[in-house]
């Protein structure tokens, strides 16, 4: 600040006094009482430098920038080599945007006073503002020579270093920042922006926390805390940030975005689309809210309005081959092949290192010979090294899949193998703890058990489940039942698991599934019942069999029949040695950590045919019915006829043309069940046999000796 010199004799002009009172305001707070004085100066003395220069300083407060350079114009015309009024004007210039003239008045307050480190800092801000960073950061590092305890200037060098890459320098200066101000929420956030991206999220969500704490109204601090804490599935914390920032900012379209996104990680799928659905009202033309909205849809099952988001998305950005890409997706799951291919082939040409589109054009049809989708793969396994473990594994899969097209199965399950090893390094799969579980389920659901506890549950004959391993044939199975007019298939729902992993002991919350069903009473087992047909009902209300195909489900099937007494159960399996090598074949989109490892699957399938035989033996006569899906290939007809009866319904003939019957589905057999029943998948296995051996020992099969 300017301290002038004021006079004490006692013959000071009126002026004079008034300076000396309106200086005085100032430095009690009351700038406005201040200005109001040294405009009366002025308009007595016009010329009065040192109260143009206060004038100017008052108006660039109240940020009236354009009146405070008139004032300093004016005290620069009486004495030009005023290196202070220099600064100020550079200031005032480049708040208003004007980085050129200010960058000409800070030199200036240089060459005036060398050792001005304000006007180097303003410098440094100029000059970055013209993308001229380097020359930024030696201005910074000119002004801390001089100073080194500026908060403000270390933080600033310190984002120049961040965007050199020089990332180690960088934090280095943020920690000098605020060791210097500990209060300054600019230096912490900024810090966690960096930490964070250098993937240390616990300390940058400190930093992003101290930022909030200090200013509880900085909602960039408040989005970007939740977006961490999202990445580290710390997801309801994250809702809460996202609406804080909200809250302080209605129209942060990018925090509701977001807000949108964690809401649909966390199931909550409607209030997902009503939040991306404000957020466009606030940027209609943002692309990545479009996708946002677009994928959610998709997720709720509301495909026509998926697919006519994404091409709105494609209207703004043509070039988005992730939209493409899903656009695709979800063209697939309506069974419209021929478009799904186009949109994947259009992801690829835009994207063509992308290779999540390219195994979803691999997967959209067979490779036949000369297929121009080959070289593309092969292209990229020659630079696999630049790609991620998950993006190599995609790459496999398909790999995989085109070169059992071809009949080349021992350099496709070469393909595999590597594809299965890079998946299985990043799941996490106890298989002593799962293969436990499935013995215990056993141990409790007794004869005497089921006999106990029967009769309590809802007598609901709606729901029906589709039981059985995944790659078995449960989707096929589930599209001839959706071909009848009395039945709705709702697709792979989790209802009964969330409710079967609520199940807690009343006495003893430890206790859960399944040692929890032995401390049930009657009305529990109805409440259960009662509260997973409220759940599908509201997919179909009026329909008089709802399917849930849910392969997992098999677990579950006791407490299924004692909370749901009348629900039907319809158990798929298929030859051991095929449906394993198919759940081999696929990278699953949902969880089946189990499935990655020879060994592994081979363990768990046999753990699964052993659970499945104790279910025979405990389950009522006409539960639940066994379908081999090789009879269904054999003998379409007379094996719908008997899954139809099960449900009890009368039959009806559209049940065998299920290729024709239009509805989504989203499984990996989403192509197959479009077309008329095939005999291909069956012995799948026989050319690989001389590979299985770490399957076939965990099934315990011995095959005869083909030499």
């Amino acid at each position: 600040m300017i301290r002038p010199m004021v006079s004490t004799d006692l013959d000071e002009s009126p002026a004079e006094r008034m300076f000396r009172e309106a200086t005085s305001l100032e430095d009690q707070g009351q700038l406005l009482e201040a200005e109001a004085l040294y405009r009366n100066i002025l308009r007595a003395e016009p010329g009065h430098a040192l109260c143009l220069v206060r004038l100017g300083l008052a108006c660039a407060a109240f940020e009236r920038f354009e009146e405070a350079i008139s004032c300093y114009d004016q005290a620069l015309a009486t004495n030009p080599d005023q290196a202070d009024v220099h600064s100020y004007l550079g200031n005032a210039h480049y708040v208003c945007g004007r980085a050129e003239q200010a960058i000409a008045h800070y030199e200036k307050a240089l060459a005036l006073d060398p050792d001005r480190a304000d006007a180097c800092h303003g410098l440094g801000d100029a000059l970055n503002s013209l993308q001229r960073p380097k020359d930024a950061v030696a201005c910074y590092e000119r002004a801390l020579a001089i100073n080194p305890r500026l908060a403000k200037t270390h933080n600033n060098l310190a984002n120049m270093l961040f965007a050199l890459g020089h990332h180690r320098q960088a934090i280095a200066h943020y920690e000098s920042a605020i060791s210097i101000d500990p209060d300054a929420a600019n230096a912490h956030y900024n810090l966690g922006i960096i930490l964070a991206a250098l993937g240390r999220l616990e300390e940058g969500i400190a930093h992003f926390e101290q930022a909030v704490t200090i200013a509880p109204g900085f909602a960039n601090a408040h989005r970007n805390l939740a977006d961490r804490l999202m990445a580290l599935n710390r997801d309801d914390e994250a809702v809460v940030h996202y609406e804080k920032a909200l809250a302080i900012r209605p129209d942060f379209a990018e925090a509701r975005s977001n807000l949108a996104n964690v809401l649909q990680k966390l199931g909550r799928l409607k209030e997902a689309i009503v939040e991306y659905e404000r957020a466009l009202a606030d940027r209609p033309d943002y692309p990545q809210i479009h996708y946002n909205l677009a994928n959610g849809l998709h997720a709720l099952g509301r495909f026509d309005e998926a697919i006519a988001r994404y091409q709105m998305l494609l209207t703004i950005k043509p070039d988005h081959a992730e939209a493409h890409n899903n656009m695709g997706l979800t063209l697939l799951a309506l069974g419209r092949l021929e478009e799904a291919g186009r949109a994947f082939e259009r992801a690829v040409e835009i994207a063509p290192r992308k290779v999540d589109s390219l195994r979803n054009l691999a997967g959209s049809r067979p490779f036949t010979a000369g297929d121009p989708r080959l070289p593309a793969l092969e292209a990229l396994q020659n630079d696999e090294e630049s790609l991620t473990d998950d993006e190599q594994a995609m790459l496999h899969f398909a790999l995989g899949k085109a070169y059992g097209d071809l009949h080349q199965h021992e350099r496709s399950f070469h393909h595999l193998l590597k594809a299965n090893s890079l998946k299985r390094r990043h799941v996490a799969y106890d298989e002593a703890a799962t293969l436990r579980l499935l013995e215990g389920i056993q141990t409790v659901f007794t004869r005497d058990l089921m006999l106990e506890k029967r009769g309590a549950g809802d007598p609901s004959p709606v729901p029906v489940f589709v039981v059985g391993m995944p790659r078995s044939g449960t989707t096929l199975i589930e599209q001839i039942l959706a071909s009848h007019s009395g039945i709705v298939a709702a697709g792979e729902l989790d209802d009964f698991s969330k409710l079967t992993s609520a199940l807690r002991a009343r006495n003893n919350d430890q206790i859960v599934f399944p040692d929890v069903v032995s401390a049930m009473a009657g009305e529990e087992f109805h409440e259960l019942g009662f509260r997973y047909l409220s759940s599908i009902r509201a997919i179909a209300p009026t329909a008089q069999r709802i399917v849930d195909k849910m392969p997992s489900n098999f677990s579950r099937i006791g407490l299924i029949n004692l909370a749901l007494p009348n629900a039907r159960i319809i158990h798929v399996h298929r030859d051991p040695l095929d449906t394993c090598l198919s759940c081999f074949s696929i990278l699953f989109m949902g969880d089946q950590p189990f499935s990655y490892d020879l060994a592994e699957l081979g363990h768990f399938y046999h753990a699964y045919q052993l659970l499945m035989e104790h279910w025979r033996s405990v389950l009522p006569e006409g539960v639940m019915i066994d379908v081999q899906y090789e009879d269904v290939v054999d003998d379409l007809e007379r094996q719908a006829r008997r899954i139809i009866a099960h449900c009890d319904l009368d039959w009806e003939d559209s049940c065998i043309a299920f290729h024709e019957t239009e509805r989504p589905v989203q499984t990996a057999s989403a192509r197959q069940v479009r077309q008329p029943i095939y005999r291909s998948s069956v012995g799948r296995w026989q050319p690989y046999a001389d590979l299985l051996q770490p399957l076939l020992s965990a099934l315990q099969i011995n095959l005869p000796d083909r030499s």
